[in-house]
């Protein structure tokens, strides 16, 4: 099996695990993996991530021309932002989960990092979420905030929107996205009480010990 026939179904079955964890909806969500060629493999437009199928998934060029499959999504220009920015990332993952989506719709005094450390775990494979701020679905100026964003994020909020998440692999993004999306959950569940995230010099050992 080539890469790519291999990746179009890894494709296909990470977006109905997503799907049926109800962390995507409707035709909501887009998921991409980026070729040895540096072509992209990026979901469809109007798709929904349970029902996906390989043969029909997008393939386009790295300027977003349409090689094979259907139209692509209409956020592929931020994924291909993405990529320009982080040469390791080889997938990404942008969901409208519920929780994810709740806390871009705060209003936050400080835009640099939008989840508190409660976990190390979050901290190893979200690290710090700025908030991208808000731009009307489809206004390609998204592009050059998320590439000035990603530069040194692996995962960014867009404002009243919800997060992107890039890594290595398809399952290392996926596996991210689940993570924040659970941290998300936990802020909300532990609500106004005092909490005791992690200390700097906690997240720097995490950062030193778990380096990638």
């Amino acid at each position: 099996m080539s890469q790519e026939q291999e990746l179009r179904e890894k494709l296909v079955r990470m977006g109905a695990l997503l799907y049926n964890r109800q962390l995507a909806h409707g035709s909501a969500g887009n998921l991409s993996v980026r070729l040895d060629d540096g072509s992209i493999l990026i979901t469809p437009t109007n798709s929904s991530l349970g029902f996906l199928e390989p043969e029909r998934i997008s393939k386009i060029r790295p300027d977003g021309a349409l090689i094979a499959g259907d139209p692509p999504s209409k956020e592929y220009f931020f994924h291909l932002a993405v990529y320009e920015e982080r040469p390791a990332a080889r997938a990404i993952v942008h969901l409208h989960s519920t929780y994810s989506v709740a806390v871009s719709c705060l209003c936050h005094e400080e835009t640099e990092d939008v989840l508190p450390p409660l976990t190390a775990y979050h901290v190893m494979r979200v690290g710090k979420l700025p908030l991208v701020r808000y731009f009307r679905p489809g206004d390609r100026a998204l592009a050059k905030a998320v590439r000035e964003a990603s530069k040194d994020h692996r995962a960014i909020m867009l404002a009243n929107h919800g997060p992107i998440v890039s890594g290595a692999t398809i399952e290392e993004a996926v596996y991210a996205y689940e993570e924040l999306e659970e941290t998300a959950k936990l802020y909300f569940i532990i609500g106004d009480r005092k909490t005791s995230p992690l200390k700097a010099e906690q997240i720097a050992e995490i950062n030193r010990t778990f380096s990638n």
